[in-house]
Protein backbone atom coordinates (compact mmCIF):
# COMPACT_ATOMS: atom_id res chain seq x y z
CA UNK A 1 0.00 0.00 0.00
CA UNK A 2 1.41 3.52 -1.12
CA UNK A 3 2.09 5.87 1.85
CA UNK A 4 0.26 9.29 2.37
CA UNK A 5 3.66 11.19 1.37
CA UNK A 6 4.06 8.93 -1.71
CA UNK A 7 0.25 9.95 -3.11
CA UNK A 8 1.07 13.73 -1.84
CA UNK A 9 4.64 13.61 -4.08
CA UNK A 10 2.40 11.63 -6.89
CA UNK A 11 0.14 14.66 -7.10
CA UNK A 12 3.31 17.51 -6.86
CA UNK A 13 4.65 15.59 -10.24
CA UNK A 14 1.95 17.27 -12.31
CA UNK A 15 2.43 21.07 -10.95
CA UNK A 16 5.24 21.51 -13.68
CA UNK A 17 5.60 19.60 -17.04
CA UNK A 18 9.33 19.92 -16.64
CA UNK A 19 11.52 17.68 -13.91
CA UNK A 20 14.22 21.32 -14.09
CA UNK A 21 13.34 24.67 -15.00
CA UNK A 22 16.12 26.66 -13.54
CA UNK A 23 14.63 29.60 -11.38
CA UNK A 24 13.51 30.99 -8.18
CA UNK A 25 10.83 33.23 -9.34
CA UNK A 26 8.17 29.73 -8.13
CA UNK A 27 10.18 28.80 -4.67
CA UNK A 28 10.50 32.22 -3.63
CA UNK A 29 6.26 32.70 -4.58
CA UNK A 30 6.10 30.11 -2.01
CA UNK A 31 8.25 30.67 0.63
CA UNK A 32 6.26 33.83 0.96
CA UNK A 33 2.94 32.34 0.95
CA UNK A 34 4.51 30.08 3.71
CA UNK A 35 5.70 33.18 5.96
CA UNK A 36 9.53 32.85 4.32
CA UNK A 37 11.02 29.63 6.92
CA UNK A 38 13.94 29.88 5.43
CA UNK A 39 14.69 33.11 7.29
CA UNK A 40 14.40 30.77 10.26
CA UNK A 41 16.85 28.11 9.72
CA UNK A 42 19.48 26.61 12.16
CA UNK A 43 22.98 28.33 10.95
CA UNK A 44 23.33 27.04 7.47
CA UNK A 45 26.16 25.43 5.76
CA UNK A 46 25.24 25.40 1.89
CA UNK A 47 27.22 22.90 -0.50
CA UNK A 48 27.80 22.90 -3.81
CA UNK A 49 30.18 21.10 -6.78
CA UNK A 50 30.27 18.51 -9.32
CA UNK A 51 31.23 15.43 -7.30
CA UNK A 52 31.82 14.45 -3.50
CA UNK A 53 29.12 16.97 -1.88
CA UNK A 54 27.06 14.20 -0.59
CA UNK A 55 30.03 12.68 0.78
CA UNK A 56 31.57 15.93 2.18
CA UNK A 57 28.45 16.28 3.37
CA UNK A 58 28.27 13.08 5.43
CA UNK A 59 31.91 13.75 6.58
CA UNK A 60 30.36 17.17 7.95
CA UNK A 61 27.79 16.00 9.72
CA UNK A 62 29.69 13.22 11.44
CA UNK A 63 32.28 15.31 12.72
CA UNK A 64 28.71 18.08 14.05
CA UNK A 65 27.45 15.17 15.55
CA UNK A 66 30.64 14.32 17.38
CA UNK A 67 31.29 17.44 18.82
CA UNK A 68 27.71 16.84 20.65
CA UNK A 69 25.72 19.29 17.74
CA UNK A 70 22.37 18.32 16.34
CA UNK A 71 22.35 18.51 13.08
CA UNK A 72 19.73 19.37 10.24
CA UNK A 73 20.66 17.86 6.60
CA UNK A 74 19.29 18.32 3.20
CA UNK A 75 20.28 15.66 0.28
CA UNK A 76 19.07 14.84 -2.84
CA UNK A 77 18.17 12.60 -4.64
CA UNK A 78 17.25 9.92 -2.45
CA UNK A 79 18.21 6.05 -3.22
CA UNK A 80 15.47 3.97 -1.64
CA UNK A 81 12.75 6.12 -0.25
CA UNK A 82 12.08 10.14 -0.11
CA UNK A 83 12.87 10.63 3.45
CA UNK A 84 16.38 10.16 3.13
CA UNK A 85 16.27 13.49 1.50
CA UNK A 86 15.37 15.36 4.90
CA UNK A 87 17.32 14.32 7.76
CA UNK A 88 16.09 16.13 11.42
CA UNK A 89 18.03 16.65 13.71
CA UNK A 90 19.74 13.44 13.00
CA UNK A 91 16.83 11.31 12.11
CA UNK A 92 15.30 10.80 9.09
CA UNK A 93 12.01 12.76 8.81
CA UNK A 94 8.81 10.77 10.34
CA UNK A 95 6.16 9.51 7.70
CA UNK A 96 3.90 11.50 9.48
CA UNK A 97 5.77 14.77 9.43
CA UNK A 98 6.52 14.47 5.98
CA UNK A 99 3.07 14.31 5.09
CA UNK A 100 2.26 17.20 7.31
CA UNK A 101 4.80 19.43 5.62
CA UNK A 102 4.22 18.17 1.93
CA UNK A 103 0.59 18.74 2.31
CA UNK A 104 0.99 22.26 3.97
CA UNK A 105 3.22 22.94 1.13
CA UNK A 106 0.88 21.88 -1.60
CA UNK A 107 -2.37 23.80 -0.29
CA UNK A 108 0.43 26.90 0.48
CA UNK A 109 1.20 26.63 -3.53
CA UNK A 110 -2.30 27.12 -4.85
CA UNK A 111 -2.21 25.00 -7.79
CA UNK A 112 0.27 27.01 -9.08
CA UNK A 113 3.22 26.17 -11.28
CA UNK A 114 6.01 24.64 -9.70
CA UNK A 115 8.65 21.52 -10.06
CA UNK A 116 8.85 18.48 -8.07
CA UNK A 117 12.46 19.41 -6.95
CA UNK A 118 11.38 23.43 -5.90
CA UNK A 119 8.55 22.26 -3.86
CA UNK A 120 9.81 19.91 -2.18
CA UNK A 121 12.86 21.53 -1.24
CA UNK A 122 10.28 23.99 0.43
CA UNK A 123 8.89 21.03 2.50
CA UNK A 124 12.80 20.47 3.79
CA UNK A 125 13.21 23.98 4.49
CA UNK A 126 9.69 24.41 6.28
CA UNK A 127 10.25 21.07 8.73
CA UNK A 128 14.47 22.59 9.49
CA UNK A 129 12.54 25.62 10.41
CA UNK A 130 10.18 24.54 12.87
CA UNK A 131 12.44 21.73 14.81
CA UNK A 132 15.56 22.74 16.90
CA UNK A 133 19.00 21.81 15.70
CA UNK A 134 22.92 23.55 16.08
CA UNK A 135 23.09 23.07 12.11
CA UNK A 136 21.70 22.96 9.13
CA UNK A 137 23.24 21.66 6.47
CA UNK A 138 21.72 22.40 2.44
CA UNK A 139 23.11 20.35 -0.73
CA UNK A 140 22.43 21.68 -3.80
CA UNK A 141 20.40 19.78 -6.43
CA UNK A 142 21.88 21.20 -9.61
CA UNK A 143 24.14 23.95 -10.20
CA UNK A 144 23.99 26.50 -7.45
CA UNK A 145 23.22 30.07 -8.24
CA UNK A 146 19.62 29.19 -9.73
CA UNK A 147 19.21 25.69 -7.68
CA UNK A 148 15.91 25.91 -5.06
CA UNK A 149 17.87 25.67 -2.03
CA UNK A 150 19.81 28.69 -2.98
CA UNK A 151 17.46 31.33 -0.89
CA UNK A 152 19.38 31.44 2.05
CA UNK A 153 22.65 33.38 3.56
CA UNK A 154 24.41 30.59 5.04
CA UNK A 155 27.34 30.47 7.91
CA UNK A 156 29.50 29.15 5.56
CA UNK A 157 29.53 27.84 1.71
CA UNK A 158 31.54 24.65 0.52
CA UNK A 159 32.29 24.16 -3.07
CA UNK A 160 33.42 20.77 -3.67
CA UNK A 161 35.64 19.37 -7.05
CA UNK A 162 33.94 21.10 -10.29
CA UNK A 163 33.49 19.16 -13.32
CA UNK A 164 31.69 18.96 -17.04
CA UNK A 165 28.30 17.62 -16.19
CA UNK A 166 24.40 18.55 -16.28
CA UNK A 167 25.57 20.78 -19.65
CA UNK A 168 21.99 21.10 -20.99
CA UNK A 169 21.24 23.60 -17.68
CA UNK A 170 24.53 24.58 -16.56
CA UNK A 171 26.70 25.50 -19.61
CA UNK A 172 28.69 23.45 -22.18
CA UNK A 173 32.65 24.91 -20.42
CA UNK A 174 33.89 24.81 -17.15
CA UNK A 175 34.09 28.63 -16.80
CA UNK A 176 30.29 28.67 -17.55
CA UNK A 177 29.59 25.82 -14.78
CA UNK A 178 31.70 27.10 -12.34
CA UNK A 179 29.84 30.36 -12.50
CA UNK A 180 26.92 28.13 -11.77
CA UNK A 181 28.03 26.38 -8.91
CA UNK A 182 29.78 29.65 -7.42
CA UNK A 183 26.56 31.43 -7.51
CA UNK A 184 25.85 30.17 -3.90
CA UNK A 185 28.69 32.52 -2.51
CA UNK A 186 27.11 35.38 -0.66
CA UNK A 187 28.70 38.62 0.25
CA UNK A 188 30.69 38.10 3.00
CA UNK A 189 30.61 34.93 3.75
CA UNK A 190 33.45 32.40 3.98
CA UNK A 191 33.47 30.06 1.30
CA UNK A 192 35.80 26.18 1.91
CA UNK A 193 37.16 25.42 -1.99
CA UNK A 194 38.33 21.99 -2.57
CA UNK A 195 40.77 20.79 -5.19
CA UNK A 196 39.67 22.79 -9.02
CA UNK A 197 40.64 23.15 -12.29
CA UNK A 198 42.39 26.72 -13.30
CA UNK A 199 39.35 27.51 -15.41
CA UNK A 200 37.06 26.78 -12.10
CA UNK A 201 38.97 28.28 -9.67
CA UNK A 202 39.85 31.27 -11.73
CA UNK A 203 35.74 31.77 -11.67
CA UNK A 204 35.57 31.06 -8.21
CA UNK A 205 38.15 33.71 -6.50
CA UNK A 206 36.83 36.61 -8.95
CA UNK A 207 32.82 35.76 -7.44
CA UNK A 208 34.56 35.69 -4.21
CA UNK A 209 36.67 38.85 -4.60
CA UNK A 210 33.43 40.48 -6.30
CA UNK A 211 31.18 39.71 -3.00
CA UNK A 212 34.38 40.16 -0.29
CA UNK A 213 33.85 36.22 0.22
CA UNK A 214 36.89 35.12 2.11
CA UNK A 215 37.99 31.73 0.35
CA UNK A 216 39.48 29.25 2.34
CA UNK A 217 41.02 26.91 -0.63
CA UNK A 218 42.98 23.65 -1.26
CA UNK A 219 46.44 24.27 -1.92
CA UNK A 220 46.33 27.58 -0.69
CA UNK A 221 45.12 27.56 2.65
CA UNK A 222 44.93 23.72 3.68
CA UNK A 223 46.46 20.56 2.70
CA UNK A 224 45.44 17.15 3.04
CA UNK A 225 47.12 14.32 1.70
CA UNK A 226 47.35 9.88 3.02
CA UNK A 227 50.64 8.98 4.79
CA UNK A 228 51.26 5.79 5.89
CA UNK A 229 47.57 4.50 5.80
CA UNK A 230 46.48 8.03 8.11
CA UNK A 231 45.02 10.67 6.73
CA UNK A 232 47.33 14.50 7.20
CA UNK A 233 45.35 17.67 7.60
CA UNK A 234 47.29 20.58 7.88
CA UNK A 235 46.25 24.33 7.97
CA UNK A 236 47.77 27.51 9.86
CA UNK A 237 45.83 26.35 13.31
CA UNK A 238 48.15 23.25 13.03
CA UNK A 239 48.05 19.71 11.83
CA UNK A 240 45.53 17.00 12.31
CA UNK A 241 47.01 12.91 11.61
CA UNK A 242 43.51 10.96 11.65
CA UNK A 243 42.22 7.93 10.30
CA UNK A 244 41.61 7.62 6.69
CA UNK A 245 37.90 8.28 6.06
CA UNK A 246 35.38 5.54 6.25
CA UNK A 247 34.18 5.78 3.27
CA UNK A 248 36.65 4.28 0.23
CA UNK A 249 38.38 5.01 -2.22
CA UNK A 250 41.32 7.91 -2.49
CA UNK A 251 39.32 10.48 -3.79
CA UNK A 252 37.31 10.83 -0.42
CA UNK A 253 40.90 12.00 1.09
CA UNK A 254 40.02 15.45 -0.61
CA UNK A 255 36.21 15.60 0.31
CA UNK A 256 37.54 14.96 3.94
CA UNK A 257 39.94 17.88 3.37
CA UNK A 258 37.21 20.15 2.51
CA UNK A 259 35.30 19.16 5.51
CA UNK A 260 37.81 19.49 7.43
CA UNK A 261 38.76 22.72 6.72
CA UNK A 262 34.85 23.26 7.27
CA UNK A 263 34.45 22.27 11.01
CA UNK A 264 37.90 24.09 11.65
CA UNK A 265 36.14 27.41 10.39
CA UNK A 266 33.17 26.38 12.81
CA UNK A 267 35.54 25.88 15.88
CA UNK A 268 34.37 22.65 16.97
CA UNK A 269 36.30 20.61 19.99
CA UNK A 270 38.92 18.29 19.01
CA UNK A 271 36.59 15.13 19.10
CA UNK A 272 34.74 16.47 15.61
CA UNK A 273 38.06 15.52 13.87
CA UNK A 274 37.96 12.01 14.74
CA UNK A 275 34.18 11.34 14.57
CA UNK A 276 34.03 12.69 10.32
CA UNK A 277 36.69 10.21 9.31
CA UNK A 278 35.34 7.36 11.62
CA UNK A 279 31.35 7.91 11.92
CA UNK A 280 30.66 9.16 8.06
CA UNK A 281 28.02 7.08 6.25
CA UNK A 282 27.07 7.41 2.76
CA UNK A 283 25.07 5.11 0.52
CA UNK A 284 25.91 4.10 -2.97
CA UNK A 285 29.48 5.74 -3.00
CA UNK A 286 31.53 1.81 -3.23
CA UNK A 287 29.33 0.46 -0.63
CA UNK A 288 30.11 -3.03 0.17
CA UNK A 289 26.87 -5.14 -0.17
CA UNK A 290 27.62 -8.41 2.02
CA UNK A 291 24.72 -9.11 2.62
CA UNK A 292 20.76 -8.90 1.57
CA UNK A 293 19.06 -10.48 -1.50
CA UNK A 294 21.63 -9.46 -4.05
CA UNK A 295 24.66 -10.75 -2.47
CA UNK A 296 22.60 -14.27 -1.69
CA UNK A 297 22.59 -14.65 -5.52
CA UNK A 298 26.42 -14.30 -5.76
CA UNK A 299 27.43 -15.92 -2.32
CA UNK A 300 30.93 -16.55 -3.72
CA UNK A 301 31.98 -12.96 -5.21
CA UNK A 302 32.62 -9.21 -3.38
CA UNK A 303 30.11 -7.39 -4.32
CA UNK A 304 30.03 -3.49 -4.65
CA UNK A 305 27.98 -0.49 -5.50
CA UNK A 306 28.51 2.86 -6.72
CA UNK A 307 26.05 5.97 -7.81
CA UNK A 308 28.56 7.80 -9.65
CA UNK A 309 27.74 8.63 -13.00
CA UNK A 310 30.06 11.49 -14.73
CA UNK A 311 33.66 10.78 -16.36
CA UNK A 312 35.52 12.35 -12.90
CA UNK A 313 33.06 9.96 -10.95
CA UNK A 314 34.71 7.19 -12.94
CA UNK A 315 38.16 8.46 -13.10
CA UNK A 316 37.85 8.41 -9.42
CA UNK A 317 36.36 4.35 -9.16
CA UNK A 318 39.13 3.30 -11.35
CA UNK A 319 41.76 4.38 -9.22
CA UNK A 320 40.07 2.87 -6.51
CA UNK A 321 39.27 -0.13 -8.10
CA UNK A 322 42.94 -0.44 -9.75
CA UNK A 323 44.46 -0.46 -6.23
CA UNK A 324 42.42 -3.21 -4.57
CA UNK A 325 43.73 -6.70 -4.13
CA UNK A 326 43.53 -8.44 -7.51
CA UNK A 327 40.55 -9.76 -8.67
CA UNK A 328 38.96 -10.39 -11.76
CA UNK A 329 36.38 -7.31 -11.79
CA UNK A 330 32.89 -7.86 -13.70
CA UNK A 331 30.50 -4.46 -14.05
CA UNK A 332 26.79 -4.28 -14.44
CA UNK A 333 26.13 -0.63 -15.53
CA UNK A 334 22.76 1.18 -16.28
CA UNK A 335 22.81 5.37 -16.88
CA UNK A 336 20.24 8.11 -17.88
CA UNK A 337 20.33 9.17 -21.28
CA UNK A 338 21.83 12.74 -19.68
CA UNK A 339 25.13 11.57 -18.75
CA UNK A 340 28.39 10.98 -21.10
CA UNK A 341 28.24 7.59 -21.27
CA UNK A 342 31.46 7.87 -23.23
CA UNK A 343 33.09 9.70 -21.07
CA UNK A 344 31.93 7.54 -17.88
CA UNK A 345 33.24 4.21 -20.05
CA UNK A 346 37.18 5.16 -20.65
CA UNK A 347 39.01 5.62 -17.52
CA UNK A 348 36.56 1.81 -16.26
CA UNK A 349 37.85 0.54 -19.36
CA UNK A 350 41.33 0.54 -18.11
CA UNK A 351 40.35 -1.70 -15.04
CA UNK A 352 37.28 -4.21 -15.43
CA UNK A 353 36.91 -7.39 -17.87
CA UNK A 354 33.43 -7.00 -19.01
CA UNK A 355 30.63 -4.98 -18.76
CA UNK A 356 27.00 -6.13 -18.54
CA UNK A 357 24.39 -3.57 -19.16
CA UNK A 358 21.13 -3.01 -17.85
CA UNK A 359 18.52 -0.48 -18.27
CA UNK A 360 17.52 1.46 -15.26
CA UNK A 361 13.96 0.02 -14.09
CA UNK A 362 10.95 2.52 -14.03
CA UNK A 363 13.24 5.46 -15.48
CA UNK A 364 12.02 7.21 -18.49
CA UNK A 365 15.30 8.63 -19.27
CA UNK A 366 17.13 5.67 -18.64
CA UNK A 367 19.66 4.71 -21.66
CA UNK A 368 18.34 1.69 -23.63
CA UNK A 369 21.00 -1.16 -22.61
CA UNK A 370 22.01 -1.99 -26.06
CA UNK A 371 23.14 1.66 -26.52
CA UNK A 372 25.10 1.77 -22.62
CA UNK A 373 26.90 -1.66 -23.73
CA UNK A 374 27.68 -0.10 -27.53
CA UNK A 375 29.46 2.79 -25.29
CA UNK A 376 31.58 0.35 -23.38
CA UNK A 377 32.28 -1.68 -26.67
CA UNK A 378 33.16 1.59 -27.99
CA UNK A 379 35.80 2.30 -24.64
CA UNK A 380 37.38 -1.40 -25.50
CA UNK A 381 35.67 -3.53 -23.00
CA UNK A 382 34.15 -7.26 -23.69
CA UNK A 383 30.62 -6.43 -23.40
CA UNK A 384 26.75 -7.85 -22.53
CA UNK A 385 23.41 -7.04 -22.02
CA UNK A 386 21.09 -8.40 -19.32
CA UNK A 387 17.26 -7.82 -18.59
CA UNK A 388 17.79 -6.78 -15.65
CA UNK A 389 20.61 -6.80 -12.50
CA UNK A 390 18.88 -9.95 -11.22
CA UNK A 391 19.60 -12.20 -14.88
CA UNK A 392 23.48 -10.25 -14.69
CA UNK A 393 24.16 -11.58 -11.42
CA UNK A 394 22.80 -15.03 -12.45
CA UNK A 395 24.79 -15.01 -15.52
CA UNK A 396 28.13 -13.94 -13.59
CA UNK A 397 28.09 -16.75 -10.91
CA UNK A 398 28.07 -18.89 -13.38
CA UNK A 399 30.66 -18.18 -15.53
CA UNK A 400 33.15 -15.97 -12.92
CA UNK A 401 31.75 -16.87 -9.18
CA UNK A 402 34.26 -15.44 -7.31
CA UNK A 403 34.41 -12.32 -9.21
CA UNK A 404 34.27 -8.94 -7.83
CA UNK A 405 31.41 -7.49 -9.00
CA UNK A 406 30.23 -3.25 -9.19
CA UNK A 407 27.00 -2.60 -10.27
CA UNK A 408 27.32 1.08 -11.02
CA UNK A 409 26.46 4.10 -13.66
CA UNK A 410 23.87 5.66 -11.25
CA UNK A 411 21.99 6.83 -8.39
CA UNK A 412 18.62 5.82 -9.86
CA UNK A 413 20.33 1.97 -10.70
CA UNK A 414 21.73 2.55 -7.30
CA UNK A 415 18.33 3.36 -5.28
CA UNK A 416 16.59 0.14 -7.30
CA UNK A 417 19.31 -1.90 -6.10
CA UNK A 418 19.50 -0.69 -2.11
CA UNK A 419 15.31 -1.08 -2.47
CA UNK A 420 15.42 -4.69 -3.62
CA UNK A 421 18.58 -6.27 -1.60
CA UNK A 422 16.32 -5.08 1.50
CA UNK A 423 13.02 -6.76 0.04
Amino acid sequence: MAQTSDLILERMMALHPKIIDLTLDRVWRLLAALDNPQEKLPPVIHIAGTNGKGSTQAMIRAGLEGAGKSVHAYTSPHLARFHERIRLAGELISEEHLTEMLDECYNANGGESITYFEITTVAGLLAFARNKADYTLLEVGLGGRLDATNVITPELSVITPISIDHEQFLGDTLTKIAGEKAGIIKRGVPVVVGPQQDEAMDVIEATATRLGAPVIAHGQHWHVSEERGRLIYQDETGLLDLPLPALPGAHQIENAGAALAALRHLNVNEAAYEAAMNNVTWPARMQRLSEGAFQARVPEAELWLDGGHNPAAAEALAKHLGNLPKRPLHLICGMLNTKDASGYMGPLAKVADSLTAVSIPGEPNTLPAKETARFAADAGMKTDTAEDVDSALKKLAETDPTARILICGSLYLAGEVLRRNEA
